[in-house]
């Protein structure tokens, strides 16, 4: 029977970079599942992931148009782990869903979902190979404040809040290091993509 796409579960925790490593796989030709995107979808108004956040967290939280205020949430859960566990309770069986929904319907080669939480949310399950970004906390903190307006306190709990990098790691099949350049993550993406594709038929071919 033809051969499946080859799905990579792409994690790392905040501003390490990930989005970037997704780019460079997308140019290589990879079909990328943003998670992040998927959870705004899930947690769209008229959906049971909403109303159950609604319910737990209450009303507060909603925008004039009944959306979910990511930032108002954002700052209650990034404060307390125990918050933070029952929104990843509420979100994530959702989001795995539609994931492997996504990557099931993909027509390309290679399938990558790029997730904060793949490993906690059970969907490296769904992956062939786990790829982790890292940086060097300071480059997170760093990166967290230029790319948006929060303060240097908000962006360190917000980087602290995330389980150990060293957690990550361990479980990974390809450590991409975007601490450094641009140019140096683009040499160990290439060469990891490398790897994984040697000696793989196109899709369709049978194997």
């Amino acid at each position: 029977m033809p051969n499946r796409a080859i799905v990579i579960g792409l994690t790392g925790n905040i501003a390490t970079g990930k989005s970037s490593v997704a780019r460079m796989l997308a140019l290589l030709g990879a079909d990328i599942i943003d998670a992040d995107l998927v959870a705004h979808q899930v947690m769209c108004p008229g959906t049971a992931v909403h109303q159950s956040i609604v319910e737990h967290f209450g009303a507060g939280i909603l925008t004039s148009s009944g959306e979910i205020d990511r930032a108002v949430l954002g700052r209650i859960v990034f404060a307390d782990s125990a918050a933070l566990a029952v929104l990843d309770r509420l979100v994530h069986p959702a989001v795995r869903r539609e994931a492997r929904r996504l990557a099931h319907a993909s027509e390309k080669d290679v399938v990558v979902i790029e997730a904060i939480k793949l490993l906690e949310a059970g969907m490296d399950i769904d992956c062939d190979e786990i790829w982790v970004v890292t940086a060097p906390r300071s480059t997170q903190i760093e990166r967290l404040m230029r790319r948006s307006t929060l303060s240097y306190e908000e962006a360190r709990l917000r980087v602290d809040a995330q389980p150990s990098q060293e957690g990550k790691v361990a479980g990974a099949d390809v450590i991409i290091e975007n601490g450094g350049s641009l140019l140096d993550t683009r040499r160990q993406v290439n060469l990891a993509w490398k790897r994984l594709i040697a000696g793989r038929p196109p899709r369709g071919v049978p194997c």
